[in-house]
C-alpha cells in the first residue's frame, strides 16, 4: 500500500482503541511503533486511587518520559522513514489542565513550554472518538488492575476537553473516527476502510474527516 506519510499519531480517550490500532497499521504497513509508555509511570497506579495527591508527580513523570521517546522519534535513523504513534506529545497538557493545580500548573507550564517546541510533529493525527459507554466497556474488557479506579465522570472530563482540543487543532492534518461505531480489530471491512481513507485519499490541511462506514 503506498504512503505519504513519514509520521502519523493516533489518539483518544482511555479505552478508545488508539495502542491496538496503531499496532495494527504500524505491523500492515511496515512502519516502526512508538508506543506511549505508560506501564513505566509508577504513579499511574496511585493516581488512580487518589487523583489529587499524586496528579502532579504523575504528570511530570509523563512529560519527561513523553519527551525522551520524541528525542528518539525526532532523531530517529535514515531507514526508519515511516513511524507510528499512539499519542502526541501536546496530549500531555489536556490531563494537567484536568488534574494540576494553579500552581503546579504555571510550574508545569514553564517545562512544557521548553520541550514542546523541539518535539516531533506529525503529518497525519487521527483521532479516535468515542462514546464514555463505550470507553468504559473496553476498559473493562482489558482488565488493568490499576484502571478500576476509572470512573465515568472522569472519562467524561477527558472526553469533553479531547473533543475541545481537537475543535481547535491546527498543527497537522486531523481525521476523525467515530470509535464507538467501528471495530477495526475484528471486522476486516472496517479496518481496510480506515487504511483507504488514510493512504488512498487527499487529506488536506485542517480538514476534519468523520469516518462512519455502513457496514
Amino acid at each position: 500500500m503506498p504512503n505519504k506519510f513519514d509520521f502519523i499519531a493516533i489518539e483518544g480517550v482511555i479505552g478508545a482503541g488508539k495502542t491496538s490500532l496503531a499496532q495494527i497499521l504500524a505491523e500492515r504497513n511496515g512502519a516502526r511503533l512508538v508506543l506511549e509508555q505508560f506501564e513505566e509511570n509508577p504513579f499511574l497506579p496511585k493516581f488512580y486511587e487518589n487523583r489529587k495527591r499524586f496528579a502532579f508527580q504523575t504528570q511530570l513523570a509523563f512529560l519527561a518520559s513523553r519527551f525522551k521517546q520524541q528525542q528518539r522519534v525526532t532523531g530517529r535513523e535514515l531507514f526508519d522513514d515511516f513511524i507510528i504513534s499512539d499519542y502526541i506529545f501536546e496530549k500531555d497538557r489536556i490531563f494537567a489542565r484536568l488534574n494540576l493545580d494553579e500552581d503546579e500548573m504555571g510550574l508545569y507550564d514553564n517545562i512544557f513550554g521548553i520541550m514542546t517546541g523541539i518535539s516531533a510533529k506529525p503529518d497525519l493525527v487521527i483521532y479516535l472518538q468515542s462514546t464514555v459507554e463505550r470507553l468504559m466497556k473496553n476498559i473493562e474488557k482489558r482488565g488493568r488492575a490499576y484502571e478500576k479506579h476509572i470512573t465515568g465522570d472522569y472519562l467524561q472530563e477527558l472526553s469533553d476537553a479531547y473533543n475541545k482540543f481537537f475543535y481547535h487543532f491546527d498543527k497537522a492534518p486531523l481525521m476523525i473516527i467515530n470509535a464507538a461505531e467501528i471495530d477495526f480489530v475484528n471486522n476486516p471491512t472496517h479496518l481496510s476502510y480506515i487504511e483507504e481513507q488514510i493512504f488512498d485519499q487527499p487529506i488536506r490541511g485542517n480538514t476534519h474527516i468523520h469516518i462512519i462506514p455502513d457496514s
